[in-house]
């Protein structure tokens, strides 16, 4: 198995704010209207765009002019196969976020509350093994 996971669920929906042209390429800059999704947003990682997957190339997270934004550049290829290829600035595509952060998040933030590890709090699991991976590297740097 090979690809991103999509699911075919709408997290968000999220407007074009910029379009421009890289060689053969199309670059989009999209803003999504609940920016929280944005912590499952990263760099190399995927969305899906009505229902496209596509890898993000840049993200600004925050808020304002400068923040709360990602980028999607679209190959020649992609531009003739998907439709959100035709829309332009001010346009909306619906957004489907990577499922597999969702996932990672509820685990981690369920360890953390020390539902994962048979009673011990979470915090006191976490400061272990950063000591352990300190004590490591001051090994290792000796």
């Amino acid at each position: 198995m090979g690809g991103h996971f999509v699911q075919g669920h709408v997290d968000t929906v999220a407007t074009i704010t910029g379009v421009r042209e890289d060689g053969e390429a199309r670059v989009l800059r999209l803003r999504p209207r609940e920016r929280g999704v944005l912590r499952y947003v990263v760099e190399k990682g995927y969305v899906a765009l009505d229902g496209a997957s596509l890898t993000v190339t840049a993200v600004r997270d925050g808020d304002g002019d400068e923040g709360g934004w990602w980028e999607v550049m679209l190959i020649a290829y992609t531009q003739e196969k998907i439709v959100t290829a035709g829309k332009g600035v001010g346009e909306e595509v619906n957004v489907e976020v990577d499922m597999v952060g969702k996932y990672v998040e509820k685990s981690v933030r369920g360890y953390l509350e020390g539902l994962g590890d048979g009673g011990e709090g979470g915090g006191a699991m976490l400061e272990k093994m950063v000591g352990r991976m300190v004590d490591e590297k001051m090994r290792l740097a000796r």
